[in-house]
């Protein structure tokens, strides 16, 4: 099924047919007047193209809606970061531990800034650079939690697949390899390597996340293919806190994933 468009696009096209059809304007005029073709502006009102300031401020206009339809706007600017993953960064926020294992990725909190552009820029559909830049900001923002106190505790599981991915070039990936070794010389961020010789089958089934919050709930999360999940069932939860314990056990000491993590970057 395709993603459906922004609930703010449907709802602000729909004003502005409302409006449009209560002041007796025609949806040419209105695209006449805006400089716009029809269609353009039925794609608008339908909400599968973002409303533009031009059609709010000329169907104000037009439809005499006094700035109410113009007050859209600072609902249509993109939101920091993807839609469907507010509960997850809720429960982040709020997070005294976390535990993460990746397979393919450097996760979130621990990516340069040019990696992070490198991996959104990839992503499909494109997004704009507006939301781009966004996403990006947000991103860097969320990445202050690592240093935020009291301190939250951070164990990390990386496949060494997501060191070798090349996401970007040897300019991006050296300096995220680098970035990774600084941060795990954090006292509160432990970063260890799943070497693929050492990798238990549970490895290949993809990345998982578990974290604790400051009110001792306990959270599981998982994302796919353009799909995010946050579990709050004790059951599932335990079970992933016991998947990734499986999976630290397998996984290189800090000091050993440091010099891994060295050797990897030394042959960019």
């Amino acid at each position: 099924m395709a993603e459906q468009s922004p609930p703010m696009w449907r709802y602000c096209g729909s004003q502005i047919k409302l409006w449009r059809y209560r002041a007796g304007v025609s949806r040419e005029k209105l695209a006449h007047e805006a400089n716009y073709a029809v269609e353009t502006v039925r794609a608008m009102e339908q909400g599968r193209r973002k409303p533009t300031p031009r059609l709010l401020q000329v169907a104000d206009d037009l439809c005499g809606a006094g700035g109410l339809l113009m007050a859209a706007l600072t609902y249509l600017k993109p939101e920091p970061f993807a839609p469907n993953m507010r509960e997850f960064l809720d429960a982040e926020i709020n997070a005294i531990t976390i535990c993460s294992f990746e397979t393919l990725l450097i996760p979130g909190l621990l990516q340069t800034e040019a990696y992070a552009r490198a991996l959104m820029t990839g992503t499909w559909p494109p997004v704009d650079d507006e939301t781009l830049e966004k996403r990006l900001a947000g991103r860097m923002k969320r990445q202050e939690k690592l240093t935020r106190k009291p301190y939250a505790t951070f164990n990390y599981v990386i496949y060494e697949a997501a060191l070798r991915t090349g996401l970007g070039g040897p300019g991006v990936m050296k300096p995220q390899l680098h970035h990774l070794l600084e941060v795990g010389e954090m006292r509160n961020v432990t970063v260890q390597v799943l070497p693929i010789d050492k990798a238990p089958t549970i490895a290949l089934t993809g990345p998982l996340l578990v974290l604790e919050t400051a009110d001792h709930e306990h959270y599981g999360y998982v994302e796919g293919q353009g799909t995010r999940s946050l579990y709050a069932e004790p059951e599932l939860s335990s079970s992933f806190a016991q998947r990734f314990g499986n999976l630290r056990m397998e996984a290189l000491s800090a000091e050993a994933s440091a010099r891994f993590i060295r050797k990897v970057a030394d042959e960019l």
